[in-house]
């Protein structure tokens, strides 16, 4: 052996044994803060001894003697296994990522700062009563519990020292700034009415009124006040951190009439953003004031959705417009005042500072009118604007969500839960009940606003008291429903009143789909089981495509007369309309779909906004709609009508999956594009930590627009859909059945990281039990210090 091939042989072997080395050191730095879930462990802040039993796939049930112990026990837990996401969480909603990611965060900080979430959560705060107050202060107090005991033993997680920081001390209003941050999460329509503001300004009227759902109130005085007043919209806005289109869900609830155990069924799935780890984390708490078990956001205490020993209940975005935008008049030479009612008012000026990890602290002025904050100026320019768009939200109002929370946790009946619910504002949300005595009943909650003049479709204008809100629908006169003649009631999402309902809510509703197959099969279905509600939440039927796809079909042969796609238009002829994983059609129907979108209306305007465009699947199933009933459009005559529209979009579409699949039509399917993922915060930082922290993707079927919600991005990867599946039979509550994607625990070395993913794509639920049983499972025994 040469003298040189020796020196590379051993080098490979040092470099081999230094990688070996390295790996074991870093194995065993991460396995060091895998949370303690077995055996004795003293905790300073407890009163006595609390019992803490994971079960199989690692949902804890803890066990305690008092309130007190009981909340600072799920405070704890809850940091134990999600202590990271919940400080990046508050971090976010506060706007304080920048001191922790660096420069690449400023854009959203000043986002969160402006909108602001947390000055919101602190007037909050002070309209809770003694009791929400003590509930939270326990919360926090296990919390930092945690904190203090894994700063002192220097066993923070991984991610802490990856970002080189150590999270603050627990407060009660960075839980509340976590509720407000789901309340903006689940949106309130200022993006649609900004860009309709757009709208009004570059295209001709008739064009611009084509993106309008239907034609706005008082439109002609509201239209001049836009036009009169333009303010920029391109390149102001990020439109990447806008809420997700319509986070929609599915619920229902079905009576004991129509079901095989003679008492009512209950089933949700919130569809929300699907990440490393779940924005939910699944607990049981008891105490001898209550027995209850579900999903909280992690950093909050209680649970949110769920059961207890006599009621089951769950939610849907109702998707009011509470966010209204207004025409701020700025003064010509004063900072800070606006004119109202030929009067000049001076707003609220809060100097902030912006602090950024490894560059220099960034002042920021975030500017509050009588209306809400300036929101138009989040990116700055140097022109100093003739107008500017405030923003009005119920959110940013003290609120009390907690308080509901703490008494629907111990309501036993529909009275006690109606009346809890009142307590609860924003955001507004479809609730589904029902309860051990057989009743079922649906409330729509929250404060929606009653409006002097419009509809919340435009911007109006702000600088007279003729515009503004006057109140909110009297809670008794929101939508409700209580045992109905039908033994079921539904909601998707969809237009839950119709034009006889005295107030407005939205004229902006998700597609009827889903709603449309959940009423389908509960409406012909009886002695129905908690398994087929589970095989509900499961289901691929595709009603989209029972719409649109002949008559779309229709209009390619017509252009199509050399019969160039035949192979592509009998693949979808024979479809049985299911978006199965292994099917060719659902493919080719999807792709097209938004290839529609892309062809009429991306090269139309800027970049950012087409992505700050709402509705666009609405919209442009108003023009097909139109289209095919022989109506006028100005969008399709620039497309030369809607046969060539569609043509086209076909064309483009299969050019695009020919692209990224190949010419061979039998190579393609569903799921080679549509693949699930849960991607973690972190993994976008290198490729080693993607490969260790997001899953594998796998192929899975459904949709945006079936049952089971697999919504999409462009390349593919599944990223908002049924966030947590829940099914309860009140025939017997000690048992309900969950699916929380992908795993409970935040930790990578801990068994329940990724453990649900599979059963994620499969439909696997478990089971969750409301009594206690140590002898099957993980018990950690949380003891008092001693004196």
């Amino acid at each position: 052996m040469s003298r040189r091939r020796k020196i590379i042989l051993w080098s490979l072997s040092i470099l081999s044994l230094l990688a070996a080395t390295l790996a074991i050191v870093v194995n065993a730095y991460i396995l060091k803060s895998k949370p303690v879930v077995a055996g004795e462990h003293e905790v300073l802040i407890l009163d006595e001894e609390v019992v803490v039993t994971r079960d199989e796939k690692g949902v804890p049930h803890i066990l305690a003697k008092t309130d007190a112990d009981l909340y600072r026990a799920q405070g704890y837990v809850q940091a134990q296994d999600r202590l990271f996401q919940m400080d990046l969480a508050r971090r976010q909603a506060s706007g304080r990522l920048a001191e922790v990611v660096g420069d690449k965060a400023i854009g959203t900080d000043k986002l969160f700062r402006t909108f602001s979430l947390r000055k919101a959560a602190e007037l909050s705060y002070e309209g809770y009563g003694d009791h929400a107050k003590e509930v939270l202060a326990w919360y926090a107090e296990g919390v930092n519990a945690f904190i203090e005991e894994v700063r002192t033993t220097k066993k923070l997680s991984y991610e802490f020292a990856l970002l080189g920081y150590e999270p603050e001390e627990w407060s009660p209003v960075d839980s509340l700034t976590i509720g407000k941050y789901m309340a903006y999460d689940l949106g309130g329509k200022w993006q649609p009415q900004a860009f309709r503001h757009w709208a009004f300004n570059e295209y001709p009227e008739d064009q611009a009124k084509e993106l309008l759902i239907t034609y706005p109130e008082n439109a002609e005085s509201i239209i001049a006040a836009n036009k009169q007043y333009p303010i920029e919209i391109a390149g102001r806005f990020l439109p990447e951190l806008s809420p997700e289109e319509f986070n929609g869900s599915n619920n229902w609830v079905v009576s004991g009439e129509k079901t095989a155990s003679g008492k009512p069924l209950v089933a949700d799935d919130p569809h929300l953003g699907l990440s490393t780890p779940s924005i939910w984390y699944q607990m049981h708490l008891q105490s001898p004031e209550q027995n209850v078990e579900g999903v909280i956001f992690a950093g909050i205490p209680g649970i949110i959705l769920g059961n207890n020993e006599q009621i089951a209940w769950g939610v849907t975005n109702v998707g009011p417009d509470v966010q209204d935008l207004y025409i701020e008049v700025p003064h010509p030479t004063e900072k800070g005042k606006y004119r109202y009612d030929e009067q000049w008012e001076q707003a609220e000026i809060r100097d902030e500072t912006i602090k950024v990890k490894n560059g220099e602290d960034i002042p920021f002025e975030v500017i509050v009118t009588r209306h809400g904050p300036i929101i138009s100026d989040i990116i700055y320019s140097e022109q100093k604007p003739k107008a500017q768009l405030s923003m009005q939200w119920t959110a940013l109002e003290p609120t009390t969500e907690l308080e509901a929370i703490m008494e629907i946790n111990k309501a036993t009946n529909w009275e006690s839960f109606e009346t809890a619910l009142e307590k609860f504002h924003a955001p507004a949300q479809n609730f589904v009940f029902a309860s051990t005595d057989g009743t079922i009943a649906y409330k729509a909650n929250g404060r929606i606003p009653i409006r002097k003049q419009g509809d919340a479709q435009l911007a109006v204008p702000g600088d007279s008291s003729d515009y503004g809100w006057t109140g909110y629908v009297p809670y008794d006169e929101l939508p409700r429903v209580v045992n109905p003649k039908e033994g079921f009631i539904a909601t998707a999402n969809n237009e839950i009143v119709d034009s006889s309902y005295p107030y407005h809510i939205t004229k902006f509703w998700a597609q009827p789909y889903r709603y449309e197959r959940i009423v389908e099969v509960l409406r012909e279905g009886d002695n129905f089981t908690a398994e087929d509600m589970m095989q509900l939440q499961m289901d691929q039927k595709n009603l989209y495509a029972a719409e649109f796809l002949q008559s779309m079909i229709s209009s390619v042969e017509k252009v199509d007369t050399n019969r160039a796609f035949e192979e592509s238009l009998t693949a979808l002829k024979k479809w049985d309309q299911i978006d199965s994983k292994e099917s060719i059609a659902p493919l080719i129907f999807h792709k097209w779909m938004k290839q529609l979108q892309i062809d009429m209306f991306r090269d139309a305007m800027p970049k950012d906004v087409y992505a700050l465009m709402p509705g666009k699947a609405q919209i442009t199933d108003e023009l097909l709609r139109k289209g095919y009933a022989g109506e006028s459009s100005v969008w399709l005559d620039k497309k030369q009508g809607v046969d060539q529209w569609v043509y086209t979009a076909f064309n483009n579409a299969l050019k695009d999956i020919a692209n990224e699949f190949g010419d061979k039509q039998s190579k393609w399917a569903w799921g080679n594009f549509h693949q699930l993922t849960f991607p973690h915060p972190l993994a976008s930082a290198s490729p080693l930590l993607e490969r260790f922290l997001n899953p594998p993707r796998q192929p899975i079927g459904g949709s945006n627009i079936t049952v089971q919600a697999a919504a999409f991005k462009d390349d593919g990867s599944v990223n908002h859909g049924a966030s947590w599946r829940f099914v309860a039979d009140l025939a017997d509550l000690t048992k309900t059945y969950h699916i929380v994607g992908p795993g409970q625990s935040g930790h990578v070395k801990s068994k329940w990281f990724h453990d649900q993913v599979d059963d994620w794509a499969r439909g696997e639920f478990h089971e969750t039990s409301l009594t206690q049983d140590i002898s099957k499972g993980q018990v950690l025994t949380l003891k008092p210090v001693k004196n």
